[in-house]
C-alpha cells in the first residue's frame, strides 16, 4: 500500500548532519500533523499528570495516596497495553486512534468540570486515571503502527527520533506548566488546557486516511488475539532482543528509586538534589534527539542497540562511584542519551522487521515492558540498596546489565549482525 499523502524523495546528495533529521516532517503532511498534535497532547498530559498528583495530596495530605495513582494507571496501562495491541491489528487504526483520543479528551474534560463543581473526591481522580490509561494504552499501538504506513522505511529512525523528542521535552515541560497554571488559576485549568490539547491529536487523527491493517480481510476480521502476537514473537529472536535489552537495562540498573537517598546521603542535598537528579536523564535523551541526525546512517541496528545499553549501564555504574554531584549528573545525563539512541533502533526494528498486521500487537508489548520495567527496576534497585547499599545497587546493577546484555548478544549472535537494508525478523 502506497504511503498516504503527499511524499517527496530526500534531496539527493547525502549531507550529513549532526542536529536532529526533519526529514519526515517535510516529506510527509500526514506524519507532520501527527506528531505537532503527539507532542501537543503529551505535554497537556503531562500536566494533567502533575494536577492530578497535587489534587490527590491536597485532598488526603498522604504521599502513599499519591503513590496510587501511579499503581492505578499502570495495571490498565499494561492490561490493555496488550490487548490494545491486538486490537490495532484487527481493525482501522485511524479509528480506533480517534476513539481513543476523544475518550482521554472527555476525561480531561470530566476532571475540569469536577473541579469547577468543588467535587474534591479522591475515588473519582482515581477512577479517571485508570480510565486514560486505557485510552493511553489503546492509542498508542494504533498510533505508532501507523507511522511506517506514512514514511519510507529508511526515515523512520530520524522518525523515532524525532518521537523520543516529544516525549522527552513533555516530560519536562508538562509539569512545570502544570505547576504554574495550578498555582495561579487551579486545578480546573490545567484540565482544560489539556482537554484543547488533545485537539490537536484529534484533528492530526481526523486527517488521515483509512488504515485497516494488511492482511486478507478475513485475518482482520478474527477475533484480536494477544496469543497470537505472543506466539509470533516467540518465533522471532531478533525482535525478541529488542525487548530484553531493554529490560536488561530498566530492571538491573534502574537508579530512579534511590535518588531521594542518594542526594542525602552522597550529595548532602534535599529535594532540589533530588529533582536535579530526576530530570538528568531526560535532558540527556533530549539532547540525545536533538543531535540524533547521525542515526539514519547507522545500518546495524542490532550492534547500535547492544552498544547503546551497554553505555547505558557502564554510565549508571560510573555514577555510582562518584560523590560529585556535577559529575554525577554528567552520567546521568549521558545514560539518558544512550537510552534515546536504544530507544530509536528498537522502535525501527519493531516497525520494519514486523509485518503490518502485527505492528499493534508488538508495539502493544512495547508498552508494557516500558511501562513494567521501571517499575520493576525500582524494586530490585530499592531492594539491594536496603540489603547491601545503594553503592552496590547503582554499581553493581550497571555492570550486571552490562554483563546480561553482552551475554545475551553472545547467544544470538545473528543479532549483532542485524542490517536494516535487509530486515529480518
Amino acid at each position: 500500500m502506497p504511503a498516504p499523502g503527499p511524499v517527496k524523495a530526500p534531496a539527493p546528495g547525502g549531507r550529513r548532519r549532526i542536529l536532529a533529521d526533519l526529514t519526515p516532517l517535510r516529506i510527509s503532511v500526514d506524519y507532520r500533523r501527527l506528531w505537532v498534535g503527539n507532542t501537543v497532547s503529551w505535554t497537556g498530559q503531562a500536566m494533567t499528570a502533575l494536577a492530578v498528583s497535587l489534587q490527590v495530596y491536597d485532598i488526603t495530605r498522604s504521599s502513599f495516596s499519591v503513590g496510587l495513582v501511579g499503581l492505578f494507571s499502570l495495571v490498565p496501562l499494561v492490561v490493555f497495553g496488550l490487548y490494545g495491541g491486538a486490537i490495532a491489528d484487527t481493525m482501522d487504526r485511524r479509528k480506533l486512534g480517534l476513539y481513543s483520543a476523544s475518550g482521554s479528551c472527555a476525561l480531561s474534560v470530566a476532571l475540569a468540570v469536577a473541579a469547577l463543581a468543588g467535587y474534591h473526591r479522591v475515588w473519582l481522580l482515581y477512577a479517571v486515571v485508570s480510565l486514560q490509561a486505557v485510552c493511553g494504552a489503546l492509542n498508542s499501538p494504533a498510533r505508532t503502527s501507523m507511522i511506517p504506513r506514512l514514511l519510507p522505511p529508511e526515515h523512520l529512525p530520524a522518525a523515532n527520533a524525532l518521537g523520543s523528542m516529544t516525549t522527552t521535552a513533555g516530560t519536562l515541560i508538562g509539569p512545570m506548566l502544570g505547576g504554574v497554571v495550578v498555582g495561579l488559576w487551579g486545578y480546573q485549568t490545567a484540565y482544560l488546557i489539556d482537554a484543547v490539547a488533545f485537539s490537536a491529536a484529534l484533528y492530526a487523527m481526523w486527517r488521515l486516511p483509512a488504515m485497516l491493517p494488511d492482511g486478507p480481510e478475513g485475518e482482520r476480521r478474527k477475533r484480536a488475539s494477544v496469543v497470537d502476537g505472543l506466539r509470533f514473537l516467540a518465533g522471532r529472536p531478533n525482535l525478541r532482543m529488542t525487548f530484553f535489552s531493554d529490560m536488561c537495562a530498566m530492571v538491573l540498573a534502574y537508579p530512579r528509586a534511590l535518588y531521594p537517598a542518594v542526594a542525602l546521603l552522597w550529595y548532602g542535598g534535599d529535594a532540589r538534589t533530588t529533582g536535579l537528579l530526576v530530570a538528568a536523564p531526560a535532558v540527556g535523551a533530549l539532547l540525545g534527539g536533538v543531535f540524533s541526525g547521525w542515526l539514519g546512517r547507522v545500518h546495524r541496528h542490532g550492534l547500535a542497540i547492544v552498544i547503546a545499553v551497554c553505555g547505558w549501564g557502564l554510565a549508571i555504574a560510573v555514577f555510582g562511584l562518584t560523590r560529585n554531584l556535577w559529575l554525577g549528573l554528567f552520567f546521568l545525563a549521558l545514560a539518558g542519551c544512550a537510552d534515546t539512541v536504544s530507544m530509536v533502533f528498537r522502535g525501527t526494528m519493531l516497525q520494519v522487521a514486523a509485518p503490518d498486521e502485527m505492528r499493534g500487537r508488538l508495539q502493544g508489548v512495547f508498552i508494557v515492558v516500558v511501562a513494567g520495567g521501571p517499575r520493576l527496576g525500582d524494586f530490585v534497585a530499592g531492594s539491594t540498596a536496603d540489603l547491601a547499599s545503594p553503592t552496590v545497587a547503582i554499581t553493581g546493577g550497571g555492570t550486571a546489565c552490562v554483563v546480561a546484555v553482552l551475554l545475551l548478544a553472545l547467544k544470538w549472535r545473528k543479532f549483532l549482525n542485524y542490517d536494516a537494508r535487509k530486515p529480518t525478523a
